[in-house]
């Protein structure tokens, strides 16, 4: 009898690689992180930014106030990439950035410290992401206008596929379109429409000869939520959808370039600070979508850590996560086998379904003229989208255990200890980085700099040039982050993206949100004009979804809606506040920059003579935090756990009424 044949493969495949999303402070701190990851089993670098090095600002400049060193590592110059990358070996190191806005200036200075090493820069292995569409529609650090940044991303695309061939020069990511309210079919839609844009701006700039290259060295970076059945056919569509377009529209013909390879985060949108031990769960669940099926797997993976819900998570936080993927990796079978949905008419069936809506999205992206021309159609569907979720939530449509069900629950000792289970960044930092940074320009050669930063002015100024080789001489003399940045905003202009509240349809009102509206228009008449409200977001934070939303809810709750997008100092905040007359404020922050930004704004308030306005707060911030800010005078802090929007809506027009002396009406009159 002949035997059977083995369902296993011969040999199994070779884990993905494992990476932690990391960095913090400033470059020596970071290194040390890393090293340390390196040599508990990371086999590949994910650094993070701080929010003034990815909008492209330097430690002293006023809008990096508060947010240095935060939420990533502060990177002024190439003297501090040499430190970040120090002991590391990158010859042989697989490095992603997470940097958009200021990508080409972060691979120029990886470059040059990497020459420091005595390493060329056709050895090197990595990506940046540098996918700025998105960066409009979700995320916020843009730096300049969409037709110079797709320039820019051209430009490092162009250069890089024949001067650093083994390089990712773009990531196209949708994390962060689902973290900002994408469906799965959004999520497929709007990011090959990103890419369609990318690939044809490169094409314009490179001979035809090289776009299978091209083609072959755009990766992918995803998100997979807890969904995981849908979430992996979601990456088995967009496989099928990126072979299809390389054949199709770019003619590509070897197969091996138009694999559809990508680096996932799970999902961080559904971690919750409500019995946040439940998102060990979650991650573990949604990891599965990535590495389950071989045929869609990712190539690389980093898992948010259970934490990131409350604040900035510790080394022994990010090590658990680490240590998940290895479990997977090397304790389950998971890589013994050929594809396990292979004929599944289940995976097959939702596949078709989602390729077909996907293309009839991508058909009204491509009826607009495109991804770049789409920014705000596509930005108010995903506001729109992200209200629908909450809606489900608020409703008890869609369950998160813990949250909005089964909320009953034990006090965890993970966030007993004296630092509530999270990092905190030390404040001495920004003051660190700043004398640094006043060190290195008094040591550095000015001269040398002036010449190279009047070369990128003028490469800047010429559209057929390519911007990269200006850029690296600019890193090599010494040039900094925000002096590279602010070169190029003088030639290129600034930008504010679309916030698509405006676009977002008006919400079918439910009993409590009429009640809510009923309530305004009492107060409203009482006031004598109507209930004005700022939604405001100091500093450098650019996840605007929660705000949006707060102002979405208050538009439909019947108040007047002032919000101006992101990144605002406190004195534009406290002008915009007493100009239009608003009778609330509320602000936002997620970077953990609330400690230095509210007071400063409570100080600008006062100054522009608009002190007696209340102000509200929302953002990730501990008890500790939120009760100086009330002693600061907020008259509110909501957090995470505070996802009723109506009961939100509820307290800030009763705190209106409140300080204008007018009765309050009983819930549900």
């Amino acid at each position: 009898m002949a035997e059977k044949p083995s369902p296993r493969l011969p040999d199994p495949d070779r884990p993905w690689m494992m990476r932690t999303y990391a960095g913090h402070s400033d470059a020596k701190r970071s290194n040390e992180l890393y090293r340390r990851n390196l040599e508990k089993g990371q086999t590949g670098l994910s650094v993070a930014f701080d929010l003034p090095t990815q909008t492209g600002y330097d430690p002293d400049h006023e809008l990096a106030r508060g947010e240095v060193g935060k939420v990533g590592v502060s990177i002024a110059h190439e003297g501090d990439m040499r430190t970040l990358l120090d002991g590391i070996p990158l010859d042989q190191m697989n490095t992603s950035m997470t940097i958009n806005a200021t990508a080409a200036w972060l691979l120029a200075l990886y470059i040059v410290a990497a020459e420091d090493q005595g390493v060329e820069q056709s050895q090197l292995q990595g990506t940046t992401q540098n996918d700025i569409l998105k960066e409009y529609l979700s995320r916020g650090t843009y730096a300049f206008p969409p037709g110079p940044s797709m320039r820019l991303i051209a430009d490092t695309i162009a250069y890089t596929v024949t001067h650093v061939p083994k390089w990712n020069p773009i990531n196209i990511c949708s994390y962060h379109l689902q973290e900002a309210g994408a469906t799965p079919v959004q999520e497929i839609a709007y990011a090959i429409s990103n890419a369609i844009a990318v690939l044809d701006a490169v094409r314009e700039r490179v001979d035809e000869s090289l776009m299978g290259e091209v083609f072959g060295r755009i990766s992918f970076f995803v998100n997979a939520g807890v969904r995981f059945v849908e979430e992996h056919a979601k990456l088995r569509a967009m496989s099928a959808l990126w072979d299809e377009l390389g054949r199709t529209r770019y003619d590509v013909a070897d197969e091996r370039h138009r694999r559809f390879r990508y680096g996932v985060q799970v999902n961080s949108l559904g971690l919750t600070e409500a019995q946040p031990e439940n998102n060990v769960y979650r991650i573990a669940l949604e990891a599965l979508a990535v590495t389950l099926g071989r045929n869609a797997r990712a190539r690389a993976i980093q898992l948010p850590a259970w934490n990131e819900a409350l604040g900035l998570p510790r080394p022994w936080d990010q090590q658990w996560s680490l240590r998940l993927q290895q479990v997977l990796a090397y304790e389950t079978d998971l890589l013994e086998y050929p594809d396990i949905f292979e004929g599944s008419k289940v995976m097959d069936g939702l596949v078709e379904a989602l390729i077909a809506d996907a293309r009839e999205e991508m058909g009204h992206v491509a009826e607009l003229g495109g991804a770049v021309e789409a920014v705000d159609y596509m930005k108010g569907a995903l506001v729109e989208s992200h209200r629908e979720r909450w809606r489900r939530i608020e409703s008890g449509e869609l369950t998160v255990v813990g949250m909005n069900k089964f909320t009953s629950t034990e006090p965890s000792p993970l966030t007993a200890d004296a630092d509530g289970g999270i990092l905190v960044v030390d404040a001495q930092v920004e003051a660190e980085r700043r004398e640094a940074l006043e060190r290195w320009r008094a040591e550095r050669d000015q001269a040398a700099v002036d010449e190279a930063l009047a070369e990128l002015a003028r490469v800047a100024a010429a559209p057929e040039e390519n911007i990269m080789p200006a850029t690296i001489a600019a890193a090599r003399a010494g040039a900094t982050t925000g002096e590279w940045s602010q070169t190029l905003r003088d030639v290129f202009g600034e930008y504010r993206a679309p916030t698509g509240v405006g676009e977002a349809a008006a919400g079918h009102p439910s009993e409590d949100l009429q009640e809510l509206r009923d309530e305004v228009e009492r107060i409203s008449d009482a006031l004598g004009r109507r209930l004005k409200f700022l939604v405001g977001k100091p500093g450098l934070d650019g996840h605007s979804n929660g705000a949006e939303q707060i102002a979405v809810r208050a538009r439909d709750a019947g108040m007047d809606v002032v919000y101006e997008g992101i990144r605002l100092t406190p004195s534009q905040i406290a002008n915009s506040a007493a100009q239009e007359g608003v009778h609330v404020i509320g602000l936002s922050i997620l970077s953990g920059s609330h400690r230095e930004l509210i007071p400063s704004v409570l100080a600008a308030l006062k100054d522009a003579g608009a002190g007696e306005i209340p102000v509200v707060v929302g953002g990730i911030i501990p008890e500790a935090d939120a009760a100086a800010l009330r002693e600061a005078g907020v008259a509110a802090v909501y957090t995470p756990k505070d996802w009723d929007l109506n009961r939100m809506m509820r307290d800030i027009i009763g705190l209106v009424a409140e300080r204008n002396g007018v009765t309050i009406a009983a819930a549900g009159a």
